[in-house]
């Protein structure tokens, strides 16, 4: 590989010196593969790494499918009531 000096970079480029181009080739890559978030700065702050957001969203997960999830009677609590 030819090493790259720093007299070798330009101050300028032209756009025919960077080749052809193709509008949207990683397009169907980046879709498929991207799950990015912005998060709003307080929350930013409640949650500074991707494991903290992450560990967040799992437990309100769990929550939620505990909620939703129609209560179980025992039998003798049917009885009384049925």
């Amino acid at each position: 590989m030819k090493k790259v000096s720093e007299d070798d970079l330009r101050p300028e480029y032209r756009r025919e010196d960077l080749g052809p181009g193709v509008r949207g080739k990683h397009l169907k890559a980046y879709r498929a593969g991207t799950n990015v978030v912005l998060l709003s700065p307080e929350v930013a702050r409640a949650f500074p790494t991707e494991e903290a957001v992450n560990d967040a969203l799992r437990s309100l997960i769990e929550v939620a499918t505990r909620v939703a999830a129609p209560a179980k009677r025992s039998r003798r609590s049917a009885k009384a009531h049925g």
